[in-house]
């Protein structure tokens, strides 16, 4: 599982893994944002962030499905637990615990810190630098509320930080 903040090079991470050989899973959120986006959809987070968690929580659920028929290493670039704690921090609801506890990834994720240097707003997510650092204080705070081992991606480039996520997972 690749999480962290936003804008901390998660989906190029995944992309370099991919290059590798490695599965991955896109980010729900990005996948939702598009779709909305395109057919003028409110489930945007910037409109509706309860909306929006509960479709990147059926999406993940989804993605996880259609994992479960792929071999060897499969990456996610954010997934049900992400998608939990937003829906969690937008509604008050207590979703993170009974979904983070019955669909579990593997025992490691990957955080991307808040990296300033490389944080870039666009069409897909345009909220500032502050709000993806509440996100990912939000979300490490999960990972470790749900017993996993979280390690925290070095500020590198990307071919490093993908030879940093193979060691620990010992590929």
């Amino acid at each position: 599982m690749l999480s962290g903040c936003s804008g901390g090079g998660k989906s190029t991470l995944l992309t370099e893994l991919q290059r590798r050989g490695h599965a991955g899973v896109e980010e729900p959120g990005r996948r939702i944002v598009r779709e909305a986006l395109a057919g003028g959809g409110a489930a945007l987070p910037w409109i509706d962030a309860a909306a929006f968690a509960r479709r990147a929580v059926a999406v993940a659920l989804a993605d996880r499905t259609t994992a479960q028929g792929l071999t060897g290493w499969v990456f996610f670039d954010r997934g049900l637990v992400d998608a939990a704690a937003a829906l969690e921090h937008a509604t008050g609801e207590a979703v993170l615990e009974p979904l983070g506890r019955a669909h579990r990834y593997h025992r490691r994720v990957f955080l991307a810190p808040p990296w300033p240097k490389i944080y870039v707003n666009d069409p897909e997510r345009p909220h500032g630098f502050e709000a993806a650092k509440a996100e990912y204080e939000r979300l490490l705070s999960a990972y470790r509320r749900l017993g996993y081992t979280v390690s925290i991606l070095p500020k590198t480039d990307v071919v490093a930080r993908a030879g940093f996520v193979l060691e620990r997972l010992e590929v």
